[in-house]
């Protein structure tokens, strides 16, 4: 697959990559070069093998999902510009 100027310039816009013109072509040969190879990898028979998450087999490190308050009341309420009673207090907004 081969991309043309214009869609790297649309590209580039998309991703908000501002891309001077006279590198524009050298984007577009980069796009198609991307493609080409994600067209090999579409080639490769990947049938009866199941996906994995690592080259090597591990397991994560699981820890007990238990429910907490963290523990850091007094660090979170420090960054607050007005807390009272332990809690952020914020302006009234109905009445």
């Amino acid at each position: 697959m081969s991309i043309d100027i214009e869609t790297a310039r649309k590209v580039a816009k998309l991703a908000r990559i501002r891309v001077e013109p006279d590198a524009l072509p050298a984007l577009a040969a980069e796009f198609s070069a991307i493609l080409g190879f994600i067209e090999q990898l579409n080639e490769v028979d990947v049938n009866g093998i199941e996906p994995m998450t690592s080259v090597t087999p591990m397991r994560l490190k699981r820890r007990d999902d238990v429910v907490t308050d963290g523990n850091q009341q007094a660090a979170v309420l420090a960054n607050a510009p007005d807390a009272r009673e332990g809690f952020f207090a914020v302006p009234k907004v109905v009445e």
